[in-house]
């Protein structure tokens, strides 16, 4: 989880102006005392970062037509990734960091697109290992993955909705709540539904932990590749919206495999039932 940055700006500042991603110049008003101050505005902050994945939880699960997975586990998925996954995650970014210094790119890069995909993909997807009982067919790793990666989306957008906040941009903050609630929850969701898929076959075929390592490397490289199109400095107003656009088609994409591959394994088990009553 890099640290939140300053809000991207394209332009200068003119006459107490600025522009931002898709907006025309506004004046640089502040956002009201009780937005990020009183313990309302800090409700609102929190019900714009949890809101959203509360939704997006509802879509996944309900992705499967039959045998659709509990609440408790559903819950107890969230949980892991909105707490325990981002807590892991944090004390190993801050214990591999420093690896950064060397690398070319430079260390904010390093942060982004190298450690942060294999640290979080490594802490999120535990969490489906947390519900194993629940899991009864491959699918249910994809759905729990899925949900671990939307808790922790779920915080970590708390974390840089307040940062846009404590900026004091209004569009600042708008913009943070719209492009973070579909670009990177989408994407947490995706990637981890990934190695969960991976968790699911080992757990249900007895097989070795390392089974699970290529699909694990397959998330970090989809949530790398993803942190890579946002990160990379691009000069002026078309390239900053035309990496946006591209990030948030790669999130809708992603998760779109992921649900598509849900109803299809949903479908194969659920006939694969019925004749064997037959």
């Amino acid at each position: 989880m890099p640290a939140p940055v300053k809000q991207h700006r394209v332009g200068k500042p003119d006459g107490g102006q600025r522009r931002t991603y898709g907006t025309k110049p506004i004046k640089s008003a502040a956002i009201p005392y009780s937005m990020h101050d009183s313990i309302y505005g800090k409700a609102l902050l929190a019900l714009a970062a949890f809101i959203p994945a509360i939704i997006y939880v509802v879509w996944i699960r309900n992705t499967e037509r039959y045998q659709r997975e509990p609440w408790g586990a559903i819950f107890a998925a969230f949980i892991w990734g909105a707490t325990i996954a981002v807590g892991i995650s944090i004390v190993l970014e801050l214990l591999f960091g420093p690896l950064g210094r060397g690398f070319p790119l430079g260390a904010s890069l390093w942060a982004a697109v190298v450690l942060a995909p294999f640290v979080e993909e490594f802490a999120k997807p535990l969490g489906v290992t947390y519900v194993r009982k629940a899991i009864r067919e491959p699918e249910d790793g994809l759905v729990y993955g899925a949900i671990c990666g939307l808790g922790f989306a779920a915080t970590e957008n708390l974390i840089y909705i307040w940062s846009a906040a404590s900026a004091g941009s209004v569009a600042s903050l708008v913009f943070t709540i719209l492009v973070r609630s579909v670009a990177s929850m989408l994407l947490h969701a995706s990637a981890t539904a990934i190695t969960g898929y991976g968790i699911s076959l080992m757990i249900l075929g007895k097989k070795e932990p390392l089974s699970v390592l290529p699909f694990y490397l397959a998330a970090v490289l989809i949530h790398g590749a993803f942190n890579f199109i946002v990160s990379v400095p691009i000069f002026g107003l078309f390239g900053s919206l035309a990496s946006l656009a591209l990030a948030i088609a790669f999130s809708l994409g992603t998760i779109r495999y992921v649900r598509t591959k849900i109803m299809k394994l949903d479908a194969r088990e659920f006939w694969q039932e019925v004749v064997w009553w037959k």
